[in-house]
């Protein structure tokens, strides 16, 4: 079903004005209830809140919602629980942001999440496209998915980069389902997913009045897991693969040569690609722009590996990951900021 074109539009717009607006009312309860401090790890230099992520979710849960009146009939048992297990996770990720909890619940409750969105999912919808059985096709997509919402939260680490980084999903994948299967109920989920983290970036860009939190990038981590989830239920993996490549590289490399080295890769560390840019002296400003720079390539790249004409298949996703490679060493091996 497609939404009327006053809905595909309104509904964004609704949904980042009260992102933009609920965000700055929370800003003095949030100073008082979950103010970081900075340590040896941290990327900021001031006390600031965390928290900011309740804002964002006032404005993309109900968006999604109202949105959800024009999705399929199949669809709807799946929505349901995704935003029931976005609401979940939220709770558990807020109260992680004042008082932080064992890994192990947080892993715990990711992992039932994820299996409750995947044991109420239409069994012929199928990320492999019928080349695995049903219980190891979605094996596999919930370990991908719970690994997308850790990495989502792991690399929430200097001012507005996690808010470029899901206005990319979500424009990439509006783009591509409205452009390569004619599906504007997702380009829809798409844009207001994009709006809200677009309106958060007046409150997070540098120097940051506030941080997403937990409450933030896990839920961001687990939507924006779907919408490329959506990408790939439709046949699209590469495209699914390539739109938040930096994100995949920079997190799964970083992460095996913590492991490597024998640290406790759950704990926070400053040696994601984007940390090293910071510590050369980039300003925070800098890296998030380029890293947009790089989403926007990469959006480009996922956007022609469908288009039949130019015929890019999985080439996109090899040209990415040189554009990443290239990146990534900027960050690690370039000059030195001014």
């Amino acid at each position: 079903m497609t939404p009327p074109l006053f809905v595909l539009l309104s509904v964004p717009v609704f949904a980042a004005l009260t992102t933009l607006l609920v965000t700055g009312r929370l800003l003095p309860w949030l100073r008082r209830k979950a103010l970081d401090r900075p340590n040896a790890r941290s990327s900021h230099v001031v006390p600031t809140p965390r928290g900011g992520g309740l804002g964002v979710l006032a404005g993309l849960l109900p968006g999604w919602v109202v949105l959800s009146l024009w999705s399929p009939p199949a669809l709807l048992p799946e929505l349901t629980a995704l935003l029931a297990a976005t609401l979940g996770l939220a709770w558990l990720s807020f109260r992680d942001d004042r008082k932080p909890l064992p890994a192990w619940v947080r892993f715990s409750v990711q992992i039932a999440a994820i299996g409750f969105i995947l044991a109420v999912q239409d069994p012929d919808r199928l990320v492999f496209q019928g080349a695995l059985p049903l219980i190891l096709d979605r094996l596999i997509t919930g370990i991908g998915w719970l690994w997308f919402v850790n990495l989502f939260n792991f690399m929430d680490g200097i001012d507005g980069i996690s808010s470029i980084e899901a206005g990319a999903i979500g424009l990439g994948v509006a783009l591509i389902m409205a452009l390569a299967f004619f599906r504007f109920d997702l380009t829809a989920f798409g844009l207001v997913y994009a709006a809200t983290a677009a309106a958060f970036l007046w409150w997070n860009w540098h120097p940051a009045k506030v941080f997403l939190g937990d409450v933030g990038s896990v839920p961001l981590g687990l939507l924006g897991g779907w919408l490329l989830l959506q990408l790939a239920l439709a046949g699209a993996l590469s495209a699914a693969l390539t739109i938040p490549l930096y994100y995949l590289a920079d997190a799964t490399v970083t992460l095996l040569w913590r492991a490597y080295d024998g640290e406790k890769i759950w704990q926070a560390h400053r040696r994601h690609f984007y940390q090293k840019a910071v510590q050369r002296g980039f300003s925070h400003s800098a890296v998030s722009l380029r890293i947009a720079g790089l989403n926007a390539l990469l959006v480009a790249l996922a956007t022609a590996s469908l288009n039949p004409t130019l015929n890019f298949g999985w080439l996109g996703l090899a040209l990415g990951l040189i554009a990443v490679a290239v990146t990534a060493r900027i960050f690690t091996q370039g000059r030195r900021a001014a």
